[in-house]
């Protein structure tokens, strides 16, 4: 069967809280196989948060939590700390990150790579499960394809279970990535990354920021809909849907759905998709 998984980011205000805590209520109803939990890393605390939203999707809406960990931002000393943290918590789950460029936010200096960062927590939390990050159509700051999958590689031997791609709008740069992948010797599960674009602003922060091919039939999309938001929203959602049922189809071995803290948008893939999940591969 193909998994299904849901990504929520952690709320900077006691209004986000709120919200959130309905949006997980709804994705606890879906029986989800995780739900991992993104750091806020324009705060300094960080991780903080995330340790928060993961043991209350953990222990109160009793999912399995993943909590990000961006190595950029830690220390062995920040590390050990959250690492306890989550293993009170009986949170055993990290998806471990570099972490982005944020003006104002020191960097430390002990785990410059990803692959640092997940041989440490292999080597000495050896009981949590590693899940690594990857780039379909490569990273912005890679030479090339092949410098991304020697990348990967050294992520998966440092001690990755498995993998989720960023965000693609082209399925066949997923096939091709896992072609390459399988070239490589990289044989963990690569979970597909997808985000519904549900709003112009959205899809207009997208394509300026990322390196996401983007088909004609989505250029389409945006130009018909763009004057129209919920019909936009609801074309968003439904290629979003074409692309887990095509993915499906090709035996991916798990979907990992960008909620953006929306309800309603994981809810409405959920509906669609949920039976064709059930079918083994």
């Amino acid at each position: 069967m193909t998994s299904l998984s849901y990504e929520v980011f952690s709320p900077n205000s006691a209004v986000g809280i709120n919200h959130l805590n309905q949006v997980l209520a709804a994705l606890q109803d879906f029986e989800p196989s995780f739900i991992s939990v993104t750091c806020n890393s324009k705060t300094a605390r960080l991780v903080q948060e995330t340790v928060r939203v993961a043991d209350y999707v953990e222990n109160c809406c009793h999912v399995p939590a993943m909590a990000h960990l961006p190595a950029w931002y830690l220390s062995r000393t920040d590390v050990d700390r959250i690492m306890a943290q989550l293993r009170e918590r009986h949170v055993g789950r990290v998806l471990v990150l570099r972490g982005d460029e944020r003006p104002g936010l020191a960097k430390k200096n002990d785990f410059p790579h990803a692959s640092d960062l997940i041989d440490y927590i292999r080597q000495n939390y050896p009981d949590f499960q590693i899940t690594g990050a990857c780039y379909p159509e490569k990273h912005p700051e890679s030479l090339d394809m092949v410098a991304e999958l020697q990348h990967l590689k050294l992520k998966v031997e440092a001690g990755c279970d498995q993998i989720i791609t960023q965000l693609f709008l082209d399925n066949r740069c997923y096939y091709r990535f896992r072609e390459l992948c399988a070239i490589a010797g990289i044989d963990v599960p690569i979970i597909a990354g997808i985000m519904p674009i549900i709003n112009e602003r959205q899809a207009n922060r997208i394509l300026r920021t990322s390196a996401v091919a983007v088909p004609e039939k989505f250029k389409d999309i945006l130009a018909k809909y763009h004057d129209h938001p919920e019909a936009l929203k609801q074309a968003g959602i439904s290629y979003a849907i074409d692309q887990i049922v095509d993915l499906a189809t090709n035996d991916v071995s798990g979907i990992h759905l960008y909620t953006m803290n929306q309800a309603d948008t994981a809810r409405q893939v959920e509906q669609n998709i949920g039976a064709l999940l059930q079918v083994s591969c």
